[in-house]
């Protein structure tokens, strides 16, 4: 029986696809299954996968596929994988060898639907580990999980259940993924171990800011009316006000801010402030943000129309 089904998209990363492979055929874990997307690569990405295929074909597997981005792989590898449990790793990252025991044995143990771990972010000349906060239920989650999608383990059968895909050709996939798939999530339970190494790139997406920095307004949208459709908005509002604020006025605006082209940082700044309050005109009595403390609660509850500006341009130079 395969115990954990491992989806790894990879696109043109022949310098960082062999460590992050190894880190997987090495698991401690036997029963897992390695199931490589090789998303249309033009480098040595794909000679590399296969070097792995005839040393470990009984644990590996890869599909070849047109270039689609990260998302459309991932969703590709989906219908292949068998295992109980699915686990979703980017190719440019590796992992703990006993990442994937660790976290199996604690979804069978407490029966979870799914499991997150702790990871490290790996700079070029440093780490710093990210240990995250354990919530106690769904609302929670909602306002203090991290959203990717590489330090989890989802039951396959839950995934199936939801039916959730990752947004085709969009940034911050893992954002709408998680956050439509959150409900579904009966039971959570964390390994608080870092198991995953976060690779830092400065020519990665993430690293890469440019005018696609506003498919997060677009993949709100998509989660709004998800929770509207599924008749779910009003039991989570406080939650989706304040995730949305935080959202837009701390991560989102931080990218936006790196924007090298100033017409379009500005328009994009100016949209940011438009969005937030069109769609929650009264965020600030939101009684989440009136309760939470912090650095980042702080600055939410005292930026206005007025000061949003001087905060903007202090980001844009920090």
């Amino acid at each position: 029986m395969i115990k954990v089904s491992i989806i790894v998209p990879a696109y043109n990363v022949e310098q960082y696809i062999e460590k992050c492979l190894q880190s997987l055929v090495n698991q401690t874990l036997e029963e897992i299954e390695i199931i490589v997307v090789n998303d249309g690569s033009t480098d040595k990405t794909k000679q590399k996968i296969q070097q792995f295929i005839d040393k470990y074909p009984q644990k590996m597997k890869c599909y070849d596929k047109p270039n689609g981005g990260l998302s459309d792989a991932r969703n590709y590898g989906l219908p292949y994988a068998q295992g109980k449990y699915i686990g979703f790793i980017d190719s440019d990252d590796y992992v703990e060898l006993n990442m994937f025991e660790e976290m199996y044995k604690k979804a069978e143990e407490e029966k979870s639907d799914m499991v997150e771990c702790d990871f490290i972010w790996e700079y070029p000349n440093k780490q710093k580990i990210d240990i995250g906060r354990t919530y106690q239920n769904k609302k929670e989650a909602f306002i203090y999980a991290r959203v990717v999608a590489w330090n989890k383990l989802i039951k396959r059968e839950t995934l199936e259940k939801a039916d959730i895909k990752f947004p085709k050709g969009l940034r911050y996939e893992d954002t709408e993924f998680f956050y439509k798939l959150l409900p579904r999530l009966e039971k959570i339970s964390f390994l608080k171990v870092p198991m995953v190494h976060y690779i830092q790139r400065s020519n990665s997406i993430a690293n890469t800011q440019n005018e696609k920095v506003k498919e997060i307004f677009e993949i709100w949208k998509n989660i709004f009316n998800f929770y509207k459709e599924n008749n779910l908005f009003d039991e989570y509002k406080n939650e989706i006000e304040y995730t949305y604020t935080r959202f837009l006025l701390c991560s989102s605006l931080l990218r936006i801010v790196k924007v090298e082209n100033k017409k379009i940082r500005e328009q994009l700044e100016k949209r940011t402030w438009k969005e937030l309050n069109t769609n929650f005109p009264n965020w600030k009595k939101n009684p989440i943000l009136q309760k939470e403390k912090g650095v980042k609660n702080t600055y939410m509850k005292l930026v206005n129309k007025v000061n949003f500006k001087i905060f903007c341009k202090l980001l844009e130079i920090s």
